[in-house]
């Protein structure tokens, strides 16, 4: 978090983004079941929640989004810089019952107030802190970041290669606050936001407030994917007419088990139908 010397306690700044209402909200409900939970001695579901809550949102999601203007520096970076240190802090205390020693000594590497952890108040529920239209924008702008990288990861797109994201919506004033979150988690090298698009050669990608979609040749290097098919098609071509030559080997059949011929003849039907998906990808790159 690039912490300095003369950081404030924690606490909440005035001027929070989409992102960081998002989260505080997040935390604000946190702290009312967790507190629930070990008041009914419900200790297992409290650590599963509080769990859930540290790498399923703050890590993986409001950490990511906050470098975005920790990056920039600034009045924005300072906002997001508050907002962690107080959801860290704040979540410290809910994990200290069990991880007393732990949480300690990380609090007390953070700004703080008091001497120990032991002492400060304990996390509650705040009015202040609910921020209901700011969960369902961010829970709009998820849905369609994970349905953008399941895509890719189905198809097997790294990371590194970005690609030109379309969204045709009817809530372009959510997305549009999604474009840089986009860009950062979703490996979009530009985002456009509009009623509808009709673009030829596309993947398409539906979400329930959205439908999305990407040119294939920003996603694929046509050239290159036509070599590896070519390759993994002449190696299932190998493969089979080996499995066909002791199909049609009169001493194998005599000789072999049962289980062992029946074993050759589904590998054949597995290896011939791989060559003609192969086949109808090809034909599909042109």
């Amino acid at each position: 978090m690039n912490l300095t010397e003369d950081e404030k306690a924690p606490h909440i700044p005035a001027d929070l983004a989409l992102e960081d209402k998002w989260i505080l909200s997040q935390f604000n409900n946190l702290a009312k079941e967790v507190t629930d939970n070990l008041d009914k001695f419900e200790l297992g579901i409290a650590v599963q929640k509080l769990y859930d809550f540290i790498w399923d949102l703050f890590c993986d999601w409001y950490i990511e989004l906050a470098k975005i203007r920790l990056q920039k520096g600034g009045a924005e970076a300072e906002t997001s810089r508050a907002v962690l240190v107080y959801v860290m802090s704040e979540t410290l205390k809910l994990l200290h019952p069990f991880m007393p020693f732990i949480t300690e000594e990380i609090w007390q590497t953070l700004p703080h107030d008091g001497e120990t952890i032991m002492l400060s108040a304990w996390p509650t529920f705040s009015e202040e802190l609910v921020f209901t239209e700011d969960e369902e924008k961010m829970g709009i702008i998820m849905d369609a970041i994970r349905a953008v990288r399941n895509r890719r990861s189905e198809m097997n797109v790294p990371p590194s290669r970005k690609a030109h994201v379309y969204i045709a919506t009817d809530k372009k004033d959510i997305f549009d606050l999604a474009v840089v979150f986009m860009q950062r988690l979703a490996s979009a090298s530009d985002v456009t936001v509009g009623d509808s698009f009709s673009i030829d050669g596309s993947v398409s990608i539906v979400t329930a407030d959205a439908k999305i979609y990407i040119p294939m040749g920003d996603l694929v290097d046509f050239e290159a994917e036509r070599k590896r098919l070519m390759k993994e098609k002449e190696a299932a071509e190998k493969k089979l007419a080996q499995i066909n030559g002791k199909l049609n080997n009169p001493g194998f059949l005599a000789k072999a088990p049962q289980n062992v011929i029946d074993g050759q003849k589904a590998d054949a039907e597995k290896l011939t139908e791989k060559i003609k998906m192969i086949d109808e990808s090809l034909a599909s790159l042109g």
